[in-house]
């Protein structure tokens, strides 16, 4: 078994993705859990698991946390505006390291989209073509916790409120995207593909009946003018540029640009996706 890594593995989906690729019987002799604290990842290391440094801010220090890994996850970076001197790093130190396979996680029509929030994963998908790297893109969709994780004040407001009309956006949960990653990792023959991971499409009209069903409440859902969701998001304490940027995907998810009808997560993990409302019933759990 080649030696696999995974960047941000004390993010939930980095953690995911090494968790599931012990569980499918990855030796953890083989997996480097790469991580910007590596303290925290004392949990990984337990068991058995090998933890280095990984600073994307910090690209002198890259390719030799690389050294002897084949598979590199590279999981995009939390902070919108600095994607793309983090991402050529890790890219550059990959080439220099020689990994053998790029794994990187995209957006979902990437090709195609116009979402403010996909340019920098643009971007990255071609700096990886550049690179010449043997790469395969995961392009993944909307997690169904991008909405969970609010679910406290939307049930305190009483609505979802969003600025997405009758568009549909496609959801999974995050642990499907991590297995859908661990299978790559571990399996063979994917150096070259482009997979468009996507859960069932469902209006945010439809999540809001969910959430209402499993809450055992009346939820509406509440369409705001983008310009005044926007404005909401300010007043909640986002930065106005990064409040523009999530007004734009609701904009966008009415364009049709996290709606996909294949079926590429379903394939890779062999099941059905986590149904949105067992999630929406863990987060009130």
């Amino acid at each position: 078994m080649p030696s696999i890594a995974i960047t941000g593995s004390t993010g939930q989906l980095g953690r995911a993705t090494v968790t599931h690729l012990l569980d499918r019987g990855v030796p953890a002799a083989d997996l480097v859990a790469l991580a910007r604290t590596p303290a925290a990842a004392d949990d990984l290391a337990a068991r058995g698991v090998t933890v280095r440094a990984f600073d994307y801010d910090q690209p002198e220090t890259l390719a030799p946390a690389l050294d002897g890994v084949d598979r590199l996850l590279l999981v995009s970076g939390s902070e919108p505006g600095r994607r793309i001197p983090q991402h050529t790093a890790v890219i550059e130190a990959a080439r220099t390291a020689g990994v053998g396979l790029l794994a990187y996680t995209s957006i979902l029509n990437a090709e195609t989209t116009r979402m403010q929030l996909a340019a920098e994963h643009q971007e990255t998908e071609r700096l990886i073509a550049d690179s010449g790297l043997p790469a395969v893109l995961l392009r993944n969709g909307w997690y169904t916790e991008n909405y969970t994780r609010t679910l406290d004040q939307t049930l305190e407001h009483g609505a979802l409120v969003g600025a997405a009309a009758s568009g549909r956006v496609g959801l999974a949960a995050r642990d499907d995207y991590a297995l859908a990653a661990a299978v790559v990792l571990a399996g063979e023959g994917h150096a070259g593909r482009a997979y468009e991971l996507s859960g069932p499409a469902i209006t945010l009209a439809e999540l809001a009946a969910t959430i209402s069903t499993v809450a055992g409440r009346e939820i509406p859902y509440r369409a705001l003018a983008p310009a005044d969701y926007e404005q909401l998001l300010v007043g909640a304490g986002l930065p106005a540029p990064v409040a523009a940027i999530f007004a734009d995907v609701d904009v966008q998810i009415d364009a049709g640009a996290l709606e996909h009808d294949g079926d590429d997560l379903e394939r890779l993990i062999g099941r059905p996706v986590t149904p949105v409302a067992d999630t929406v019933r863990a987060a009130l759990a």
